[in-house]
């Protein structure tokens, strides 16, 4: 096997949907109930409708907030994100999007997270073939994140 085509994965970064009722104070309420347990919210996207608030959020423990939200029953999906670390974000934004529209790769969403500690842009992205996605991005030399990069 060459070394060329071994990529070191780390676990990629989950994010959790969550439906949250409309009403003020929903989504301060779920970000005490994770920072009561330790748990930092470090990425958030809302989508809100007239009944409903859906929260995308990513966390800085995604295992004990599973737990969490298991134990006290709060409805949630999960699913992988690509994170860019950026140098420049609009820039970078752009190689970005063209490098994956090169490769042919679609984007379902996207959204910033927290800026990192050493002052990068984050991106995270849904993407229809993760695995492919982080290929070609490194290979492009773009920085990608795991898990463990934000769980500072």
């Amino acid at each position: 096997m060459e070394s060329d085509t071994i990529i070191d994965h780390g676990e990629p970064v989950r994010q959790f949907s969550v439906m949250l009722p409309n009403r003020v104070g929903a989504l301060a309420a779920m970000v005490k109930l994770l920072r009561a347990s330790a748990i930092e919210v470090i990425g958030l996207s809302v989508q809100d409708s007239r009944d409903a608030t859906i929260a995308r959020i990513v966390v800085s423990d995604p295992e004990s907030t599973e737990q969490l939200f298991m134990e006290k029953g709060i409805p949630h999906t999960s699913c992988d994100l690509v994170v860019l670390a950026l140098r420049e974000s609009g820039p970078g934004l752009l190689q970005c999007l063209d490098t994956l529209m090169i490769a042919e790769t679609n984007i379902d969403f996207a959204y910033a997270l927290m800026p990192s500690t050493d002052g990068h842009s984050l991106l995270a992205m849904h993407v229809e073939d993760y695995e492919f996605a982080v290929a070609i991005l490194h290979q492009s030399g773009f920085k990608v994140m795991y898990q463990d990069d934000l769980s500072r």
